[in-house]
């Protein structure tokens, strides 16, 4: 048996005005996690839809071979045919449909006259739900009613239905908490154990180490170095996170986490926003309520955290504060600058100067078909509209000053949104919302499957909003990153606040003992705890 069951050789691909990948090499072992990682446009996806079939032989140049055998792939069901199957990062599974119909969707056990048989089809599926984790599931259960966590494992369970010989997981963490993400690596590490190698993209830095055997860095579609990240399977990690960072980015990233230039305005440590006792109800189940009294402020030019495990209500509060854009809203008021405002929508939210950066940017951030410069202009429309016409001139000028100020990564600002890379369209994003001139804006999961380079990048402008004096509420689920930019960190459970801890208090052992305790008979608030503001003043 040869040593290697997939050896790519001298792949190149382009698109107009773009050289994606330009001889790229990748050789995986049998029966190893081998990791490629990479800044957001390194052209790692390009390289797994090549794999994969996604781009079909003879759109691209060189060659692979797969056990021994030379790929012609022309779509994605030749190369699933050869036991090659790539999950995305976007899960691909019908809501409505059941785990056991979602699992054998497109690949149905049939009976003799052709006809699905349902007994072989739910027999199956318990085997694979079994084999990942999901037994306690029921083959029927609906996936809509599964966490994101449990939908990535009916993903993996697919792949096993398809007789899986090399997996490629895309962002497989990206949207999980830590303990989903644990239970993912573990079942990822299983399949090695039991032959199936992996090919595993991921911008979590930590997650590669402990579970990889094997990295592969690309950068501006050029194979850096692939070295191992262990001796041995099984054995500790001897490479280390620095040498990734310096490989992907070509450079030094001595301040991962800018240093924070204070804000030193004349309103400085007054209070920007204040909400209190915000009750929002569930929009299809009006019993349950998924934020509980919470009350919040925010000073001017300070980063406040806030943190929560999955349904903590953390994203559920922002929306509805944001023009009650999810959610039905049962009590609570907003002050800023302590006057009273409305924000029954979002016009409203705006109008009052919120900005609200969604978790979700390809499906609530972003118009992909449209351009770069009207993604930015669009939700400050007005400054460029005259009688109801869009003044081009004054649309190109603004999306060419963000393009250089955020470093948007682009030919031409009339390049179409959704070809960018995750990290230029999340800074198309932000720019999106800058431009709207806001007082406090709210940003969930802004580096959310994004690489450490655009992380930095990211990083930066959020402590140069904070210097202008702009109230930041963060939302994310790595704490590390709350840890590394934030003043105070709040924390959520079962959509009620647990606490508030400065940033001198702050470990992850203490937001984490707080994200997951609930006081019983007992809504908490700011001034419940230890807090940082004790210089603010209010007005």
């Amino acid at each position: 048996m040869a040593e290697h069951v997939l050896e790519m050789h001298g792949i190149g691909k382009s698109f107009p005005g773009v050289r994606a990948l330009d001889n790229v090499d990748l050789r995986i072992r049998h029966g190893e996690i081998h990791a490629v990682c990479g800044e957001n446009g390194a052209g790692k996806s390009t390289l797994m839809k090549i794999l994969s079939g996604v781009h079909p032989h003879g759109t691209y140049e060189g060659q692979f071979l797969f056990e021994g055998t030379p790929c012609t792939f022309k779509d994605i069901r030749a190369s699933e045919r050869r036991g090659i199957v790539i999950i995305h990062q976007e899960l691909a599974l019908i809501p409505h449909l059941s785990i056991a119909e979602n699992i054998f969707l497109g690949n149905e056990r049939a009976s003799r006259t052709g006809i699905i048989s349902w007994p072989d089809t739910l027999r199956e599926t318990e085997t694979l739900m079994r084999r990942v984790g999901l037994d306690s599931e029921h083959p029927q259960t609906p996936v809509a009613g599964l966490g994101v966590g449990k939908q990535q494992l009916v993903e993996i369970a697919k792949a096993l239905a398809k007789r899986v010989r090399l997996l490629i997981l895309d962002e497989p963490t990206a949207a999980l908490n830590d303990e989903d993400s644990t239970k993912l690596l573990t079942l990822i590490t299983g399949l090695r154990d039991q032959g199936i190698p992996s090919i595993l993209i991921s911008h979590k830095l930590n997650e590669i180490r402990q579970i990889a055997d094997t990295l592969t860095i690309l950068r501006d579609g050029h194979t850096v170095e692939t070295l191992p990240v262990r001796p041995t399977t099984g054995a500790p990690p001897t490479l280390s996170q620095d040498h990734i960072i310096r490989a992907m980015v070509g450079r030094e990233l001595t301040h991962y986490y800018p240093q924070r230039t204070p804000y030193t305005g004349p309103d400085a440590g007054h209070t920007a926003l204040t909400i209190t006792n915000w009750t929002v109800r569930h929009p299809l189940d009006t019993t349950r309520r998924v934020v509980d009294s919470v009350s919040l402020t925010v000073a001017h030019g300070e980063i406040l955290g806030l943190a929560g495990l999955m349904g903590a209500g953390r994203t559920e509060l922002a929306m509805n504060i944001f023009g009650r854009s999810w959610g039905r809203y049962e009590t609570g008021t907003i002050h800023i600058h302590n006057q009273p405002v409305s924000t029954r929508t979002v016009p409203d939210a705006i109008n009052a100067g919120i900005a609200y950066v969604t978790e979700d940017r390809k499906t609530y951030g972003l118009n992909l078909i449209d351009t770069i410069a009207r993604n930015i202009s669009l939700a400050a429309l007005p400054k460029t509209t005259r009688h109801h016409l869009v003044n081009t001139h004054t649309e190109t000028a603004t999306a060419e000053r963000f393009r250089t100020s955020m470093n948007i990564k682009t030919p031409t600002v009339f390049e179409q949104t959704g070809r960018l890379s995750g990290g230029n369209q999340q800074k198309v994003v932000l720019s999106n919302w800058i431009n709207t001139q806001p007082d406090i804006l709210i940003l969930d999961e802004p580096t959310r499957g994004i690489d450490v380079g655009a992380k930095a990048e990211i990083y930066t402008v959020i402590n140069q909003l904070a210097a202008q004096g702009k109230a930041i509420i963060l939302i994310s689920s790595e704490l590390s990153e709350l840890l590394g930019i934030c003043d105070r960190i709040a924390t959520m459970t079962a959509g009620r606040l647990t606490g508030t801890l400065n940033r001198t208090e702050a470990t992850q052992e203490a937001l984490m003992h707080l994200m997951t305790h609930t006081p019983e008979n007992h809504t908490t608030t700011p001034e419940n705890h230890t807090t940082t503001t004790d210089h603010r003043q209010e007005g």
